[in-house]
């Protein structure tokens, strides 16, 4: 991370946490819902298939800036499918970059060729070992692997979002990260269970194990982007939501923290790690405050 990057993140800090403030300072852009995998865990796939126009995600991606927002990201469905004519998702990364956003990242299924060196970091969604990964998301862990190999840049993270299905493989995709080329770290959340998906959602307890298997890896040296500080709270789901640092823009509509928002009662069990701790950070929380500097500087 730029030292300038990194002051004006840190004097954001500070004016929120002390004036109490509620600007937002991270926004995602949904650039479309339209995906080539029809995933388990997923509630917010191929709904309109609509891939949206680049002058249209411009307008959105000015919108948020103007806001204050500095760190973008760029999701799907599948961000890797969006094209406008000659226009892909690179140039979206690329004019990000030139409209003045601090940090840029790409959330991706990873099923496509990685050549993205532009971006600050490229969220891979591993959900297990090939098993579990398959079970979930169909036969494209062989294909993932492959393209991460041959990626053009080592800025990969691997996102894995912890389920039923897959609760029992943590470790395993601890170690993918830190012994895979071209992968910087793995970030976590916990299934936030849709009503179509509820039956995959993890107790109490299944959270506290899945935390302490982390914590453990995080001794054992694995690149985990996570903040051990929040897993108490993460745990018993007594983080404060939403985040209001937080949007989301699809189609013109804008979102606090999630488009899970719109669900009667879902804030309650959200299981996005980010969520707990930029609300924790936000809230002047001093552990989460000094692992979220130490953490940010080492994987950005």
């Amino acid at each position: 991370m730029k030292f300038s990057s990194f002051m004006h993140f840190l004097g954001f800090g500070i004016k929120t946490v002390l004036f109490r403030k509620k600007d937002p300072i991270l926004g995602t852009v949904i650039v479309t819902d339209k995906c080539n995998l029809k995933c388990k865990h997923c509630s917010v796939n191929n709904i309109t298939a609509i891939i949206h126009p680049y002058s249209h995600i411009m307008k959105e991606m000015k919108e948020l800036y103007d806001m204050g927002i500095r760190i973008l990201f760029f999701c799907g469905g599948e961000t890797f499918m969006w094209k406008d004519g000659d226009k892909t998702i690179k140039d979206l990364v690329i004019e990000a970059k030139k409209m003045g956003f601090l940090i840029v990242n790409v959330v991706t299924n990873g099923t496509f060729p990685i050549d993205l060196p532009e971006a600050d970091l490229i969220l891979l969604s591993l959900d297990g070992d090939r098993e579990r990964h398959n079970a979930i998301r169909g036969d494209t862990y062989d294909t993932i692997m492959e393209n991460i190999k041959n990626a053009t840049t080592d800025n990969i993270c691997f996102y894995m979002a912890i389920n039923q299905i897959n609760k029992d493989a943590v470790r395993d995709v601890c170690i993918k990260a830190r012994d895979t080329k071209n992968v910087r770290a793995v970030s976590f959340n916990f299934h936030t269970p849709y009503p179509d998906t509820r039956e995959l959602a993890l107790t109490k307890e299944e959270k506290r194990s899945c935390c302490q298997v982390i914590s453990q890896m995080m001794e054992e040296k694995a690149p985990v982007f996570n903040l051990k500080s929040a897993f108490p709270y993460l745990i018993e789901n007594s983080f404060p939501t939403p985040c209001h640092q937080c949007l989301v823009i699809e189609n013109g509509k804008l979102s606090v923290c999630g488009r899970c928002i719109d669900v009667p009662g879902l804030c309650q069990e959200c299981g996005y790690f980010f969520v707990a701790e930029y609300t924790l950070l936000f809230r002047g929380n001093l552990k989460v405050i000094f692992e979220m500097f130490r953490t940010y500087l080492k994987y950005i």
